[in-house]
């Protein structure tokens, strides 16, 4: 009874796996090709619990290979198993090599790409980090992009570019990201 409800646990966790792998297999395939199309790029970030993500991957391949192997289970017993490791050990470590920042029709941000016409909001964070942060035109949520210092006056003049060329339909609005100093407002 236990065994039978571990596995559909399992089952369960590999189909919601499943999907978080299409998603950043398709996106891989979206940079393959966009990134001919590159203006102004950097090497993307390492999560901090990266290393994290490579022990797991370890520890899953170490229970595959018993599931699979020492016990004679078929390989689709480990469905859930396979699909975790996918994640954790090839398609996040694939990601990492996805050059974020500015192509042709689109910036690359953390959380994926966005077109520069799906764009209805932005603003700059300056703290310790420069970050750009970007509303979706027709999302509620808000994605970022760590600007290194040494590229921050390229990214705003790209920007600045792509609103003067309508490609950026752009209000002149910022957003209201609790940084507002009303001394530069005199």
């Amino acid at each position: 009874m236990v065994n039978a409800a571990v596995e559909t646990f399992l089952l369960v966790l590999g189909v919601g796996f499943l999907a978080a792998n299409l998603r950043i297999l398709a996106g891989l395939v979206r940079y393959q090709l966009a990134r001919r199309s590159a203006v102004l790029t950097w090497p993307g970030r390492r999560p901090q619990a990266y290393r994290v993500f490579l022990v797991l991957a370890v520890a899953l391949s170490l229970i595959i290979v018993a599931k699979v192997v020492v016990t004679g289970r078929p390989v689709m017993s480990a469905f859930g198993e396979l699909m975790m490791f996918a994640y954790y050990g090839v398609l996040v470590p694939a990601s990492l090599r996805v050059r974020r920042g500015f192509y042709e029709h689109g910036l690359w941000m953390e959380g994926g790409y966005i077109p520069y016409t799906r764009i209805g909001g932005l603003a700059w964070r300056e703290d310790t980090e420069i970050i750009l942060v970007v509303v979706p035109r027709r999302r509620a949520s808000v994605r970022r992009l760590i600007v290194p210092r040494d590229h921050y006056a390229e990214a705003r003049r790209i920007l600045r570019d792509k609103i003067a060329e309508h490609e950026i339909h752009y209000s002149g609005e910022t957003l209201d990201l609790g940084g507002h100093d009303e001394r530069r407002d005199v």
